[in-house]
Parts: structure tokens; C-alpha cells; sequence
């Protein structure tokens, strides 16, 4: 199984900058050992298992609830039976259609 979740979280209130608060939920990400991707609008991870991302977003929500009174959050989650590796292969069948390979980052 892939499970392959985009999610950004926010906190409101903070002012212009919330990169302070974004590092707090990467970091999390980061440690938790499971794949992803930082984008300058979220971050996308992918877990072979639904409690284990989820208890990792659960701990990126918690960090950012100790000091941040709100905070919005944006999640889009990708389930696929039978599938794996899916931020790789998924850019890769892009690539492949394309016949190129295309541009991934800044």
C-alpha cells in the first residue's frame, strides 16, 4: 500500500513569516524516517501505513498547538493498494509520457 498525503500546516495569527512554525512540523517529518517532499507550499509524505503517517502529523499538530491558538490545515491524501515508491514512480510515468525529464526544483 502507498499512502501519499500533501498537507499544509499554518498557524494563524504569527504574522508574515511562519517559517519559524513550518520547521517545528518538518522536523518532525524529517525524523519520523518516512519519505517526503518540502515545497514552498507544503510538504508531501508517503507511509506505507496509515497510523504511521497520521501519528506523525499528529505530532507536527501538537508542536505548532503549544504556542500557535490557531492553526489551518490543508491535507490531500493519495491511497493506492498494491503500489509503493509512489513519489518517485508517480513523476517518473509523468517523465516518461512527457519524454524528458522534467524539472523537479528551484
Amino acid at each position: 500500500m502507498s499512502l501519499i498525503v500533501f498537507v499544509s500546516m499554518t498557524p494563524l495569527g504569527k504574522g508574515e513569516s511562519v517559517s519559524e512554525y513550518v520547521a517545528r512540523v518538518v522536523d518532525i517529518v524529517d525524523k519520523s524516517g518516512l519519505a517526503y517532499v518540502l515545497t514552498p507550499m507544503g510538504t508531501i509524505i508517503e507511509g506505507e501505513d496509515w497510523d504511521e503517517v497520521m501519528n506523525v502529523l499528529k505530532k507536527g499538530f501538537e508542536a505548532l498547538k503549544e504556542d500557535c491558538n490557531r492553526i489551518s490545515i490543508i491535507m490531500k491524501i493519495d491511497y493506492r493498494k498494491g503500489r509503493s515508491k509512489g513519489l518517485i514512480s508517480k513523476v517518473k510515468s509523468v517523465e516518461e509520457k512527457v519524454g524528458r525529464e522534467i524539472k523537479k526544483a528551484l
